[in-house]
């Protein structure tokens, strides 16, 4: 059986409505069908697919190890408290957009009986994103293409360390829904960012994640976590393969790197959830 949130879905190609074309096929009216990859996933990437680089294998395995040791499970529970008061109604639904290995929206879950689709441009992640998530729907799609969901079809929006899409957000999301947010502060990592090849925090990054979001969302509230985690040198190559610079580290030397490492490293990780809620629109 197909999760609930086929309904809220739209056909890449066409924009019309899919529906189950059987246990493992979507189809919408225009004649477009996708099956389901044998891992669980579908592939939206249509037409020229993306220009965005996606995550390798290499790349997704280390944060899958990362993850799963629970060095960042407090930003997880975090998440998942700010996205309650949204996801309290009979037919909530939750688009996670960057899903990656699909760790932070298995722990909303785990708390709300929502309806969920996991996005993200990796097959990769996706692979391990459907494995976790098997209740949700889980699409390699690019986010700066129309999202294939319809409008107003979801609760909540979550974007952890992944590309932010204002227009698109705000025209799923429902009145009274909320986008949530998480970026890095200065000093995040700090500690072993520069050894391992990592790439640093922009300057003045929350004042342009406000503006880049201006037009379509109003800030709610902003919470900063701050975590002291005790790393083997194995979670640390996992932590500088996982990120952006994983696309073009050498692994060589950075294996090297880990292997000089004390047999515990304390690294500060200081995060920004930031929830912010569509602007109303003026009236006719």
């Amino acid at each position: 059986m197909l999760p609930d949130a086929v309904r809220s879905l739209l056909c890449p190609v066409c924009r019309n409505g899919l529906m189950p074309g059987g246990d493992h096929r979507l189809a919408c009216p225009g004649g477009h069908s996708f099956d389901a990859a044998r891992q669980g996933y579908f592939n939206f990437l249509v037409g020229k697919g993306t220009v965005f680089e996606a995550d390798t294998a290499a790349m997704v395995a280390a944060r899958f190890d990362f993850l799963s040791r629970g060095h960042y499970q407090p930003l997880a529970d975090g998440i998942a408290e700010l996205a309650a008061p949204a996801l309290q109604g009979p037919e909530a639904a939750v688009l996670d957009a960057g899903t990656g290995t699909g760790h932070y929206l298995q722990r909303l879950l785990a708390a709300f009986p929502a309806s969920a689709i996991g996005l993200d441009i990796s097959k990769f992640a996706l692979r391990r994103a459907a494995r976790l998530n098997p209740g949700a729907i889980n699409l390699v799609s690019d986010v700066w293409q129309p999202l294939p969901v319809r409008d107003d079809a979801v609760d909540v929006v979550t974007v952890v360390f992944a590309p932010r899409n204002a227009v698109e957000f705000a025209r799923v999301l429902r009145p009274g829904g909320r986008l949530i947010v998480v970026t890095p502060r200065t000093g995040h990592l700090a500690e072993v960012a520069g050894q391992t090849g990592m790439l640093g925090i922009e300057p003045a990054k929350e004042e342009r994640l406000a503006a880049s979001l201006d037009a379509h969302f109003e800030s709610h509230s902003v919470r900063e976590l701050d975590l002291e985690l005790r790393l083997e040198p194995a979670d640390v190559g996992n932590l500088a393969l996982m990120g952006p610079a994983g696309h073009h580290l050498d692994r060589s030397a950075l294996d090297a790197i880990v292997a000089g490492l004390a047999p515990v490293t304390t690294v500060s990780a200081r995060f920004r959830i930031s929830v912010f809620e569509p602007r109303k629109q003026p009236s006719a």
